[in-house]
């Protein structure tokens, strides 16, 4: 049952059914009446209470974050979000990995690749900056994407070594295996619920 207040609040999407007299053809009709508008208060109110729980996560990033040499669902962010819900946390993490992106794509993009209700933006800038000669652009366009974040209210997990520290790599000595991106999404994870509380 619930309490008296919680009652007082639902009366107005009831229709005050029980309060107001109807004229109906028995006794049982206007009971009827007053459960069926209880129970679509509640389903309004459970559909409300389950989407205000949910958080969005974007993982921005190159083909560390894309999951180059891996299936979509080997990849980091799919991973992540995996464990977050085996935790019991209502978190979707979407994959918004470009393989061979370079920082400048990245601020280019980030504006359309980061919804309004995103509450985490996991940042890996890659390394492409140096391999196509935009090194020196590199710390400016990081700077002005967690500028950017920052002003829309959004907060930011950086990559950093411990995070891919003794990570298994592919064949190519570049990219993470399977298991490599399962091991980074575990300790990613604890990050990002401890920033999400």
């Amino acid at each position: 049952m619930l309490p008296r207040t919680s009652l007082r609040c639902l009366a107005p999407l009831l229709g005050r059914r029980k309060a107001t007299s109807m004229t109906t053809s028995s006794h049982r009709a206007k009971h009827t009446l007053t459960f069926i508008g209880f129970s679509t208060a509640l389903f309004i109110i459970g559909t409300g209470i389950a989407y205000a729980a949910s958080a969005l996560v974007v993982a921005l990033g190159a083909s560390q974050t894309a999951g180059e040499g891996v299936s979509e669902s080997e990849a980091y962010p799919a991973q992540l979000e995996a464990i977050l819900r085996s935790r019991g946390k209502d978190i979707r993490v979407i994959n918004a990995g470009h393989s061979g992106e370079t920082t400048d794509r990245m601020l280019a993009r980030l504006d359309g690749d980061v919804p309004d209700d995103t509450k985490l933006v996991i940042l890996q800038p890659g390394t492409n900056d140096a391999k196509y000669g935009g090194a020196i652009d590199h710390e400016r366009n990081v700077s002005e994407m967690k500028k950017r974040l920052a002003a829309r209210k959004i907060k930011i997990l950086m990559w950093t070594h411990s995070d891919v520290v003794g990570v298994p790599l592919q064949s190519d000595g570049v990219h993470f295996t399977a298991e490599g991106y399962r091991m980074i999404a575990q300790r990613l994870a604890s990050k990002v619920i401890s920033l999400l509380q």
